[in-house]
């Protein structure tokens, strides 16, 4: 490694890191940036820096904001008595993005699994039971993926909460798609998930 790329290579590394970038296309990012240092790496670089600063987990609900407790959860006019349970803070930003839950979340950080000897105590599950009785929840939606390990999540979450609604989101056919594109367990959970018209 020469002296003059030796900084370089290190972003090139560090960027191969991140979810979706492989070394090759680290290495066209960083050359990109270094191209237009002025408009892009400058720019990218101050806000890596203040958002490593201020970044910080929400001590209620495990979403990622810039304050102790996030704006959801500070937010008096969301609907108190839901909470919807998701894997991660990308689960969340994208429920929040649709637009249409207006009550309050939990990040669970990760699904149960046994393989990879992940417990409840290793996830947000017992602080999860916590808040559904300090905060008189009536229902809990899980929102989460429709894989083995999310829903032996699903339903030891359940089995947990005896005293409250448990309910998830429907799993089926998404709007747009076609039956012939989708595999055989999207068509059999949308089967059982049939409703009347």
């Amino acid at each position: 490694m020469s002296g003059d790329r030796e900084a370089i290579d290190k972003l090139i590394e560090l960027m191969s890191r991140l979810p979706g970038l492989g070394p090759r296309s680290a290495r066209r990012a960083v050359l990109h940036l270094v191209k237009k240092r002025g408009t892009l790496l400058t720019p990218l670089a101050e806000a890596m820096t203040e958002v490593g600063a201020t970044a910080r987990e929400c001590l209620n609900c495990g979403n990622v904001g810039t304050g102790d407790v996030c704006g959801i959860c500070a937010d008096e006019r969301r609907a108190t008595g839901q909470i919807c349970v998701v894997e991660d803070v990308a689960d969340l930003w994208a429920m929040e993005r649709a637009g249409v839950f207006k009550g309050r979340y939990h990040v669970l950080g990760g699904t149960l699994s046994a393989l990879d000897a992940v417990g409840p105590e290793e996830l947000r599950i017992p602080r999860l039971m916590d808040r559904v009785r300090a905060e008189a929840v009536s229902e809990v939606i899980l929102a989460l993926g429709a894989t083995i390990d999310g829903q032996t999540t699903a339903h030891y979450i359940a089995d947990q909460l005896p005293e409250v609604s448990v309910t998830s989101l429907a799993q089926g056919v998404p709007v747009g798609g076609e039956l012939d594109y989708l595999d055989d367990g999207t068509i059999s959970a949308a089967l059982r998930a049939r409703r009347n018209l």
